[in-house]
C-alpha cells in the first residue's frame, strides 16, 4: 500500500505539491488568525459594559425569536444548551446568557487568550452555568454535547471552507435546533477587499500585523486624496485611529466575502435550510421602491413567484448595504406547520394565547408604559427594538393599558378583550355601549400589527 501511495505521488507531483501548498497556506492563515485574536481580543468590549439595556441585541440573541419565526411557538429557554462557536472575548456569550434565562452557555474559540477573557466576563456577571474551551469549530464534536442553539457570529467567513464549518455545527445540533451564523458580503465590502489587496501587495499582511503595520496603514490612508474611492467609501479618518477597526477591516487576516447564491449553495452542501435572515425586515425588496404598494407591473406579477433566494439576491444586487449576510438555519423539514396570523379565523383568535416578547418585558419598558398610561400619552414600543418602519410604532394610552397584563405573563385573547371593554365601555363620540364584537376586532387589529414586528407573540390553542 505504501509503495502504491508513493507511486501515485510520483505520478502526480504537481497535483500533490499544489495540495500540500494549499494545506500549508490554510494552516498558515489559521495561525495568523489565532495570533491576531490573541493580540486583539474581539470584541474589545470593556468587562464592566453590560448588555442588560441593549434591548435590540437581546431581542435578536433570544432563541425565542428564531424559534417563533420558524414554528409560531413560544419557547421556554430554561434548561436549553447554547453554543457560542467562536466566542471571542465573550461579550456575545454574555448577551446570550442575559437574553436566555436559565440556559447553559458553552463557548469555544481558536484563541486561548480570548477564552480566558470570556470565562472571566461570565464569572464577573455571576453566570456560573457557563463553560469555555480553546477549541476550533471543526473539533466541536469532541465535546460530546448536543445543542438547542448555536451562535456563530463573525467567524464563518474566516474559515477556509464555510461548508465544513456548517457541517461541524450541524453535527452537534439537536433535530429542532437552530444555528445563527453570518458571512461577509462581497458586494458591500468590495472596496475593503481592494484595500486589503493593496496592503498585501505592500507586505503589511505577511505576518501578524502589529503597531508598525497599523501605523503604515494610517499614514497611507491619511495621505490619499479624499476623492479616492477606497478612502472615501470604506472609512472615516477617525476610524483609522481605532486599532481594532484597522485590524478587523484593512488588515483582517483570512477575511473573505460571499454573495446570496454562494450562501444558499453552502447551505445545500451542508444539508441545512434557511429559516430567516436575522434582520429579516431589513431585507424586503419591495421597500426599495418609492411606493411599495404601486410596483411596476412586471415586478408586481413576478415578485410573488420567485424564490426566497432570488428575492434576497435581488435585494443585494440593487442595494448592497448589509456588511453581513446574517441568517438563521437548521436541519431541513423540522419546522412545525402553522397558519400565518393574518389568515386566522375567529375561532383561532378566540382561543389564542398572547405573549409579550420576553426581551420587551423589562422593568424600564414597564415603567415607561405606566408613565404613558397615567399621563395619557401614547406608548412608543418601537423604542426598545427598532425595526424598519416609516413611523414609530406607538400605542394609544388606553390600548396600552389594555396590554399591561402582558408584562406579568401570557394572557388569553378573551381576557384582553374583556379588559378593553372595561377601559372603554362607551364609544367616545356616540356614547353608545361598545359591543364585544367591536372590542374583539380592535384588540385583534392591534395584536396583528404588533405581531408582524414580533413585539407580541401569538399562539393558537393546541
Amino acid at each position: 500500500m505504501a509503495t502504491e501511495l508513493q507511486d501515485n505521488y510520483l505520478l502526480n507531483p504537481v497535483k500533490n505539491r499544489d495540495e500540500s501548498i494549499m494545506e500549508n497556506q490554510e494552516l498558515d492563515t489559521t495561525e495568523k488568525i489565532r495570533q491576531q485574536f490573541d493580540k486583539v481580543r474581539y470584541p474589545k468590549t470593556p468587562l464592566e459594559q453590560s448588555p442588560k439595556n441593549d434591548y435590540q441585541g437581546l431581542f435578536f440573541h433570544n432563541i425565542v425569536t428564531p424559534y417563533y419565526l420558524r414554528n409560531q411557538k413560544v419557547l421556554n429557554t430554561e434548561g436549553k444548551v447554547i453554543l457560542d462557536a467562536g466566542c471571542g472575548s465573550g461579550y456575545k456569550s454574555l448577551v446570550l446568557a442575559e437574553a436566555n434565562p436559565g440556559a447553559k452557555i458553552i463557548g469555544i474559540d481558536l484563541s486561548e487568550e480570548s477564552v480566558k477573557l470570556a470565562r472571566q466576563r461570565l464569572q464577573y456577571y455571576g453566570f456560573d452555568n457557563a463553560e469555555f474551551y480553546a477549541l476550533p469549530i471543526e473539533q466541536v464534536s469532541s465535546l460530546n454535547i448536543k445543542f438547542d442553539y448555536i451562535n456563530n457570529d463573525e467567524v464563518l467567513y474566516l474559515m477556509p471552507d464555510p461548508v465544513a464549518g456548517l457541517q461541524a455545527m450541524k453535527s452537534v445540533l439537536k433535530p429542532d435546533g437552530i444555528i445563527r451564523t453570518n458571512l461577509h458580503s462581497s458586494r458591500q465590502r468590495a472596496l475593503i477587499y481592494q484595500a486589503q489587496t493593496v496592503f498585501k501587495m505592500m507586505g503589511l499582511m505577511d505576518g501578524n500585523p502589529e503597531e508598525l503595520e497599523i501605523e503604515l496603514v494610517r499614514e497611507i490612508m491619511n495621505a490619499l486624496s479624499d476623492t479616492v474611492m477606497v478612502k472615501a467609501r470604506t472609512g472615516k479618518p477617525e476610524y483609522y485611529e481605532n486599532e481594532e477597526w484597522v485590524l478587523m477591516n484593512y488588515l483582517f487576516q483570512g477575511d473573505k466575502g460571499y454573495t446570496i447564491p454562494e450562501v444558499f449553495a453552502a447551505l445545500r452542501s451542508a444539508n441545512l435550510e434557511l429559516i430567516s435572515m436575522v434582520n429579516w425586515r431589513h431585507w424586503e425588496v419591495t421597500d426599495l421602491f418609492k411606493d411599495s404598494n404601486n410596483l411596476p407591473a412586471f415586478l408586481e406579477m413576478s415578485l410573488p413567484e420567485i424564490s426566497v433566494e432570488d428575492r434576497l439576491h435581488l435585494f443585494e444586487l440593487l442595494h448592497p448595504i448589509h456588511r453581513l449576510i446574517d441568517f438563521w438555519c437548521g436541519h431541513p423539514n423540522q419546522e412545525q406547520p402553522f397558519l400565518p396570523v393574518p389568515e386566522w379565523d375567529f375561532s383561532d383568535w378566540q382561543d389564542a394565547k398572547v405573549y409579550l416578547h420576553p426581551n420587551l418585558r423589562n422593568p424600564q419598558s414597564r415603567e415607561d408604559l405606566l408613565n404613558c398610561i397615567t399621563s395619557h400619552q401614547p406608548f412608543d414600543i418601537s423604542r426598545y427594538v427598532s425595526l424598519p418602519t416609516l413611523m414609530p410604532i406607538v400605542i394609544e394610552s388606553n390600548m396600552a393599558a389594555c396590554l399591561l397584563p402582558l408584562w406579568e405573563g401570557a394572557q388569553q385573547m378573551q381576557s384582553l378583550v374583556e379588559r378593553w371593554l372595561k377601559l372603554t365601555p362607551l364609544h367616545p363620540v356616540t356614547l353608545e355601549s361598545v359591543s364585544e364584537a367591536t372590542a374583539f376586532e380592535q384588540v385583534k387589529e392591534l395584536l396583528t400589527r404588533l405581531e408582524s414586528f414580533l413585539y407580541v407573540l401569538l399562539e393558537k390553542s393546541a
